[in-house]
């Protein structure tokens, strides 16, 4: 296999919304044309809110990406900001979409919640951090979150954290050093079934 690291490109978007629908169960959620909708907001709103990307690309095809912000620099041009505000406009054109949109929201105010318990000032955030679970456990992982620690090291930034649950593989963060700070349970009625989660908020302090 061959592998390489890269900043995200817009030819992306196609297998990078591929991963997203596959690593958070989209398609459980909803039918395919709202999957794909929904996973277009999600990815459009990771790029809002970021100021470092990498991809890992494995033989041509992208497999991974990660992305950071520095918050004390971020600033999100209005070519993204448009690019969010139009995939949550398509997303909201259909009943199915404005349900499931209602749960994206209800997971971010929950985060929100989760960061306003924290006392430390981050200095930045893991925005964005998924691999194709075709290919989980070849390292791919462990790689792109040590070319994240790279950028925030070059960025003087000693602590950030992430946002993640237990849909996700969740244990990676603890075995990569970083510590749950808070946690929220959440019970959602998805197609008239009740799913339980938990969700967390991690970070990671460098002491170097």
């Amino acid at each position: 296999m061959e592998l390489l690291f890269r900043p995200y490109q817009a030819s992306d978007r196609t297998a990078i919304t591929k991963i997203i629908r596959e690593v958070w169960h989209y398609d459980d959620l909803c039918h395919a044309d709202a999957a794909q909708k929904l996973a277009n907001t999600f990815l459009d709103s990771c790029l809002t809110h970021q100021t470092y990307t990498q991809v890992a690309v494995a033989d041509g095809t992208p497999v991974g990406v990660i992305m950071g912000k520095n918050n004390r620099t971020h600033r999100c041009p209005l070519s993204l900001r448009f690019h969010f505000w139009a995939s949550i406009l398509a997303l909201a054109l259909s009943k199915e979409g404005r349900t499931v949109s209602k749960i994206f929201s209800k997971v971010n105010s929950i985060y929100q919640e989760l960061l306003a318990r924290c006392t430390t000032d981050y200095q930045g955030e893991l925005a964005f951090f998924a691999v194709s679970p075709a290919h989980h456990g070849k390292g791919i992982g462990k790689a792109l979150f040590e070319h994240l620690k790279s950028y925030m090291q070059s960025q003087n930034i000693k602590d950030f954290y992430l946002f993640t649950d237990t849909s996700c593989n969740y244990g990676f963060y603890e075995h990569a050093g970083m510590i749950r700070r808070q946690e929220k349970p959440h019970t959602f009625l998805i197609s008239a079934r009740k799913k339980e989660m938990f969700f967390f908020l991690y970070d990671f302090h460098d002491a170097v």
